[in-house]
């Protein structure tokens, strides 16, 4: 099970740390990632961390803006998002699967667990 929290309603320009509790076995084990969505379009690929830290992707909208890091110690994910833009607007839902691959990690089906998503939502 993951919770995800810290969405809200900001300015441009204005920053939001998402948050992503994760009640799953072996969290550690886990790839965590970001995705987001809009009424009306697929779910897109935010960010990805690996098992510990140490590998880690973006799309390229966000690349230089977000940040994603996990503390394996709480369980948690989370996506630290500076610059925020209108079209940041969107539900973000955090993810869970087992594998990092290229080709794979920015799929939605990579993922098997899903958190109930957040609205962010940023005006100019």
């Amino acid at each position: 099970q993951l919770q995800a929290s810290g969405g809200g309603l900001v300015q441009a320009g204005d920053s939001l740390r998402l948050s992503c509790v994760a009640s799953v076995r072996a969290f550690s084990d886990h790839v965590m990632a970001w995705f987001r969505q809009t009424p009306g379009k697929e779910r897109e690929f935010v960010a990805a961390v690996g098992w510990d830290n140490n590998m880690k992707r973006y799309a390229n909208s966000v690349k230089g803006r977000f940040t994603i890091s996990r503390d394996n110690a709480k369980e948690t994910m989370y996506l630290q998002m500076n610059g925020l833009k209108r079209e940041d607007t969107s539900v973000y839902y955090c993810a869970a699967g087992l594998n990092w691959g290229t080709r794979i990690l920015e799929s939605p089906s990579n993922y098997d667990q899903w958190g109930q998503g957040t609205q962010v939502t940023v005006s100019s």
